[in-house]
């Protein structure tokens, strides 16, 4: 497949409908391993003067990230992805080329001395309304403390990443993806966590939607903080506690349409989820995923998970 890709992509630009075919929302499958990510694009602006456009999971560190210098050329729109290296201080480009095939996008990310070849489709339209219609099913316990039944990890293998202690669900160093093994559409999430000092983790919705979780007590409220959809929505308040403190989740998902209570404060209320965020591991956004919780970033522990499907 990797030696076919740059042939295909070369054969997609020379097929090229019309530049704004490029506009839009695209959810992004790689064609070889990212590390179980997948990424998302949006393009404003291709056939004019101005292309302006986000991309996630391209570049280095997977958030949302500012499309710069993007045109078309000979019917290949590229652009580069820009991040400063945390460690020398220097801006990092990364390299992006994609052509339209049909109705889908072929592209490129160049990274380093390799390269990444993704496959990318149009963004679904998702018409669910959390509009009072939506009544609460059967709840399903995912974790009461007693084992990890209902979950596993993103790559088989990784299972002792995760462990119950004292009827609590802890992560080790370096963690692997945990994941449910049952999909979910519409539904509402409880949950109860901990956050060791100066450690953060997440909570993916339908396996492409991140719920920080992070020790920031005290910091004001950003889309990088405590409860905030990651990169994309800040909570209205910080209403997080203190690191070693636990803390309750209620989060509402109907069509894209979130809701988050963070320890009894409404801090996200019914705003609109645009696209994926860094976690995304499953580019099928019009179909039910998993509840994927993170682990590589450092110590998180939970201690009770419920999830009641919602149905009309």
């Amino acid at each position: 497949m990797r030696r076919i890709f740059p042939l295909l992509l070369a054969a997609a630009g020379a097929l090229f409908a019309g530049n704004e075919a490029f506009n839009g929302r695209w959810t992004i499958e790689p064609a070889g391993d990212n590390n179980g990510r997948v990424l998302w694009l949006e393009v404003n602006g291709a056939g004019t003067a101005k292309i302006t456009g986000w991309m996630v999971g391209g570049g280095p560190g997977g958030q949302l990230d500012a499309i710069h210098n993007a045109r078309i050329e000979r019917g290949h729109l590229r652009f580069h992805l820009e991040r400063r290296s945390n460690r020398t201080g220097e801006t990092i480009k990364t390299p992006v080329s994609a052509a339209l095939h049909g109705d889908n996008l072929l592209g490129v990310a160049q990274r380093g001395n390799g390269a990444l070849l993704w496959f990318g489709r149009r963004a679904p339209v998702i018409a669910d309304k959390d509009d009072g219609s939506w009544r609460e099913g059967e709840p399903l316990t995912l974790f009461d403390g007693s084992g990890l039944q209902h979950w596993r990890t993103l790559r088989p293998g990784r299972e002792k990443d995760w462990y119950v202690e004292d009827g609590v669900m802890k992560n080790r160093k370096g963690a692997d993806m945990l994941m449910t093994k049952d999909r979910f559409w519409n539904f509402r999430l409880q949950m109860e966590y901990r956050v060791r000092p100066k450690m953060n983790g997440g909570i993916g919705l339908r396996g492409r939607y991140e719920i920080q979780i992070l020790d920031d007590y005290g910091q004001p409220a950003s889309d990088h903080g405590n409860g905030a959809l990651y990169g994309r929505i800040a909570p209205e308040v910080n209403a997080g506690r203190k690191a070693d403190e636990w803390q309750t989740f209620d989060i509402r998902l109907v069509g894209r349409e979130l809701t988050v209570i963070l320890n009894g404060k409404k801090t996200i209320d019914r705003r609109t989820v645009e696209g994926f965020t860094a976690m995304a591991n499953d580019w099928r956004e019009g179909r039910p995923g998993p509840i994927t919780l993170q682990g590589d970033h450092g110590a998180v522990e939970f201690r009770r998970i419920v999830i009641t499907p919602l149905t009309q």
